[in-house]
């Protein structure tokens, strides 16, 4: 085939006329661009800027979906998503990678750098993320002279025009739970009190958090197999019945009393529940609530996927009639506190209106003597279950023994399953004289001695016979 020189030339002519044009356009967009920043307000030209991105994104076929991190005043909750989903996408090839720690944290965290790009593939679409950080200057109010900058954080999510639907109703829904189970797997417990003095300040600073480091599984629990077998099931079904409490109507919430001597493991119970369900515990302190209305504001700052502990609910308060009205005329001398707290208060409080105010939370009443509460507390709807916690049984017996003595049988097991329900003990007495020994004969004959001793001291005392530990649904 002959060479065509004119050809080449047309093909040379031809290129040049391209790249002289795009060099013309381009120095006539930094013209325009310098112009525009000399020229116009700062306000008049982010309209400007938006106007030509505007013209060049009709002939686009990419979305962007801007995800800001706040919404208004609060938390954008897509953002926080994304945030923490993203951090699982992160590819080897990245170059810059944010760590942190927070003080009162276990885990190491990782998260997406600002102007770094991420891949994610869904349902075999491609979708790139990029975090913008942006600084904006902004007026004090104390000091007009004196502005201050502050860092404006988004989420850039880009995809095809044609995925928009997909996007909305299935890709961020996806990340939303996603990023939930993620913080609950890598979540440290707390366990929140309640600070009087902010009472009248933000919600947000009503409860004081320190972290939840308390061992108790429901493994180690000393309780007879079965309840614990029935406690477990109990909470399983409860966190997957979202959508049947609200078929049936009902807040999703879920409440247990807890009753028994002292020291038979009610509070290791608590820990084991939250522990098992990721749940973190607020801790409320009845006698130092002044009144009802501060109850519900305490509630409202209680969030959900928790645990609610009233602990010795029979001596925190005295609880006024309903109305209350006769007790607060009769003794001035009585704290302002202790006469405004009524029964009806706390009714409302685990079971009326307010009560709604949250989902997935578990309600926990501790008490040493049942037949001293209200039953208006005890009623389906408010105490859903009941957990006679007992005095140490066989089987509990043989928990103690393996968590303590990383034994499971000795030949002084029998001897002491025969002790054990005539001596009344609870499971902490038993485990302080399995803690006394450093061996595992001594420890249990010096068990053996202990148990002959209370069995005597309860048959010259006559004590009642006490029933073995029960569990009760109140539902029917």
């Amino acid at each position: 085939m002959a060479f065509d020189p004119s050809f080449a030339e047309s093909n040379i002519s031809n290129a040049k006329a391209i790249l002289t044009a795009a060099a013309s356009f381009a120095a006539t967009a930094v013209l325009v661009r310098s112009i525009a920043n000399d020229l116009l307000p700062s306000e008049f030209r982010e309209y400007f800027y938006d106007g030509v991105r505007n013209i060049f994104s009709r002939f686009s076929s990419q979305l962007t979906m801007v995800i800001d991190e706040m919404d208004g005043l609060g938390p954008n909750q897509i953002y926080e998503a994304a945030e923490t989903y993203l951090a699982t996408k992160i590819s080897p090839s990245t170059t810059r990678l944010k760590v942190s720690k927070p003080e009162k944290e276990d885990n190491i965290t990782t998260a997406v750098e600002r102007n770094e790009e991420v891949i994610d593939t869904f349902n075999g679409v491609k979708f790139h993320w990029v975090l913008i950080c942006e600084q904006v200057q902004r007026e004090n109010f104390h000091n007009p002279r004196s502005p201050y900058r502050s860092v404006v954080r988004s989420f850039e999510l880009c995809f095809h025009k044609k995925h928009r639907e997909m996007v909305l109703k299935s890709y961020l829904p996806h990340i939303l739970q996603q990023a939930k189970e993620l913080k609950q797997q890598t979540k440290t417990l707390k366990i929140y009190t309640f600070d009087y003095q902010n009472m009248y300040g933000s919600i947000s600073d009503l409860w004081i958090p320190t972290n939840l480091d308390h061992p108790s599984t429901f493994e180690k629990l000393a309780m007879d197999s079965e309840i614990k077998h029935f406690i477990l099931n109990d909470l399983e079904r409860f966190v997957k019945r979202k959508e049947y409490y609200r078929k049936v109507g009902k807040a999703w919430k879920r409440g247990y009393l807890l009753y028994g001597p002292p020291g038979t493991g009610k509070s290791s119970l608590i820990a084991a529940m939250a522990n098992y369900l990721k749940f973190d515990v607020y801790d409320l302190e009845l006698t130092g609530v002044e009144c009802n209305s501060d109850l519900r504001k305490l509630l409202m700052g209680i969030a959900n996927r928790s645990i609610l502990v009233v602990e010795d609910i029979d001596c925190s308060v005295e609880f006024q009639d309903r109305d209350s009205e006769k007790d607060e005329e009769e003794d001035p001398s009585t704290s302002r506190r202790r006469r405004l707290v009524t029964l009806s208060g706390l009714l409302n409080f685990i079971d009326g209106l307010w009560s709604s105010c949250g989902d997935e939370r578990i309600i926990i009443f501790t008490t040493n003597h049942k037949e001293k509460l209200d039953p208006a507390l005890l009623r389906p709807g408010r105490m859903d279950v009941h957990v006679h916690m007992s005095y140490c049984t066989p089987c509990g017996f043989r928990v103690l023994a393996s968590n303590y003595l990383g034994i499971e049988n000795h030949t002084l097991f029998g001897e002491i399953e025969e002790l054990i329900p005539g001596a009344k003990v609870t499971p902490a007495e038993v485990a302080e004289e399995l803690l006394k020994g450093d061996e595992s004969d001594k420890s249990l004959r010096d068990l053996i001695e202990f148990l002959n001793v209370k069995t005597r001291e309860n048959e010259e005392a006559g004590g009642k016979e006490e029933k073995e530990g029960t569990v009760v649904s109140t539902e029917k």
